[in-house]
């Protein structure tokens, strides 16, 4: 691992919380945090306390940016940098504190050495020069000489009239302030020494000159393919310098060099710059093969670039894993890796004389009927659907039985709970009504004769008569019936409701259909004691897939269920 212990999966460079960075730095804690750059306080080998400004480099940009920051460093030549690190998956500067008399306590001072302040401004047309401002830097004065101890990375849009402003804000002080001029005795000795100083640099210069202007040249040579790092060692004895930069290619191994600028065979003077793209993909997550065979793993590792390395085979007898079927995996289910890289595998040999046997199933979920066959040692392989009225996945039934001694690895077959289809009623048409009703006109009986009363003789016995069926006498009505006292209508009757039957109350309908909602002509009904009333017409599934159907104040009765159909099959039921 190139960049931070335990890093991000997702940002190749990024820096979570981790201990260590880059194996070296252990982290004490974090300093400050400006946008892709991280400052941590880390304590280095034997106890040494540095400062380590870690860079988030995540696109082109982000990298640009740190070679200009590398850059400047490079002209600068900060007193407080130790390493500069550029490669792929990790770019930071560590950084010593450095003693010295901040800026801020130098440009308070009543009066300055000329010295300091000529070489302050050098500093600042330094930094100047590469896009940075006097106050992106800590700057600490030793002796008479400004030192920079930090220099923090510069806005990437930061223009240099903005530089200019920062720079004539930070050096106000300086201005109108009283400049100490340093007075040195025998001055005119040094005219001499000067002038043999002046003849040896001109010399020099010449020769340095001539060198610059006619460097020697050299072919570059071909290290596509090769790992990185022994590129950049043959290019670096060559006499040139090398700059990285990421690519991707399926092709090649991590760390490869995809391509080289310039290309091979091409002369270039010696001291130039050579550009090596080395191949570093994201990284991917290792998924879970766990319960597959190797067959399996090899397709599911095969769709992610990766590779099925070694395989182990070992006893799972303590595991309870049937023969064939993978039991643990290295690197473990969401670990990362790069593209092409292998993932070993353990594969179970199988329960060795052993056998076992499982609980009754019926009732569970399959979920943990699938649980306690694998806590048993079998597998379940064949799942089968039947209607049923019990909660939809709930196992019905289950091969082998219950209780029953099987060997281990043995199949299991279980048959789960579906929802019931039950045909939709016929709405019943209107019942035709009866006729009016017309009550019969009555006939007044006239009134019997009186008779004489005689006594009455005595009854001879008679045998029993057989019973014979009597009309139900005619009571006469206590007044006659004219046709003014029969009323026009016929009076109603009126029936007292049923203090038992449910009363009416108003309920409120709503559904989401899911967004993947099959083809087909849905409906809405409501279902309560009084039958079934549609609450929504035949609608085309295209119009109603993630829509919300929704029905407010139905009047409804007794036990009441919303039954959606699809072509006329029930698709769903919805309480209210």
């Amino acid at each position: 691992m190139t960049g931070p212990e335990a890093r991000s999966q997702s940002d190749l460079g990024a820096l979570p919380p981790v201990a260590v960075i880059d194996g070296k730095y252990e982290v004490v804690r974090e300093l400050s945090r400006e946008g892709n750059v991280t400052v941590n306080e880390v304590r280095a080998g034997e106890g040494v306390t540095r400062r380590v400004a870690w860079f988030d480099v995540t696109t082109p940009a982000d990298r640009q940016g740190f070679h200009a920051y590398r850059t400047a460093l490079r002209a600068v030549q900060p007193a407080g940098l130790t390493d500069v690190v550029a490669r792929p998956g990790a770019y930071y500067a560590v950084w010593q504190p450095v003693a010295g008399l901040p800026l801020a306590d130098l440009l308070a001072q009543p009066k300055k050495q000329e010295e300091t302040v000529e070489a302050l401004r050098e500093l600042t047309a330094n930094l100047a020069e590469n896009g940075f401002a006097l106050s992106d830097a800590d700057v600490v004065l030793d002796g008479l000489e400004p030192r920079v101890a930090y220099l923090r990375p510069a806005p990437p849009t930061r223009t240099p009239e903005e530089v200019i402003a920062l720079n004539q804000t930070t050096l106000a002080p300086l201005l109108g302030s009283k400049i100490k001029r340093k007075r040195q005795p025998g001055a005119w000795l040094t005219f001499i020494p000067g002038l043999l100083f002046l003849g040896g640099a001109g010399y020099l210069g010449a020769q340095a000159a001539q060198v610059y202007l006619n460097p020697p040249v050299r072919e570059v040579s071909a290290v596509t393919g090769q790992n990185a790092q022994t590129a950049a060692t043959a290019l670096a004895k060559a006499g040139f310098q090398v700059e990285y930069t990421d690519g991707e290619s399926a092709g090649l191994p991590v760390g490869a060099v995809i391509r080289q600028d310039p290309a091979a065979g091409t002369n270039l003077p010696v001291g130039r710059q050579v550009v090596l793209t080395v191949n570093n993909p994201p990284p991917l997550t290792v998924p879970r093969l766990e319960e597959l065979t190797p067959d399996q793993a090899r397709a599911a590792l095969r769709d992610l670039s990766l590779t099925l390395g070694k395989v182990v085979k070992v006893d799972g007898s303590l595991t309870n894993t049937p023969e064939g079927r993978i039991i643990a995996q290295l690197p473990e289910p969401g670990a990362t890796m790069q593209r092409g890289q292998s993932v070993q595998i353990m594969v179970s040999t199988g329960v060795k004389g052993k056998q076992t046997w499982i609980a009754d199933l019926t009732g569970m979920t399959y979920a943990q009927a699938r649980e306690h066959a694998r806590a048993a040692g079998l597998v379940v392989t064949k799942v089968t659907q039947q209607p049923s009225d019990r909660t939809e996945n709930t196992v019905l039934e289950q091969t082998p039985a219950p209780y029953v001694r099987v060997s281990a690895g043995s199949p299991v077959t279980l048959t789960v709970a579906t929802a019931r289809y039950t045909a939709p009623s016929l709405p019943a048409g209107s019942l035709p009504l009866p006729p009016p009703y017309v009550p019969p006109v009555p006939v007044q009986p006239e009134p019997p004769a009186e008779e004489p009363v005689q006594p009455e003789p005595t009854p001879e016995p008679v045998p029993d008569p057989v019973p014979e069926a009597t009309p139900d006498p005619v009571t006469p009505d206590a007044e006659p019936v004219t046709p003014d006292s029969i009323p026009a209508t016929p009076p109603t009757n009126e029936i007292a409701p049923d203090a038992n039957a449910p009363a009416s109350r108003s309920i409120n309908f709503q559904y989401t259909f899911p967004a993947d909602l099959p083809a087909g002509s849905y409906t809405i009904v409501v279902r309560d004691q009084d039958g079934e009333r549609e609450v929504l017409s035949a609608t085309d599934s295209g119009q109603l897939a993630g829509a919300t159907a929704s029905k407010s104040d139905l009047a409804v009765r007794g036990d009441t269920v919303f039954v959606i159909r699809r072509d006329g099959q029930e698709f769903a039921t919805v309480a209210p």
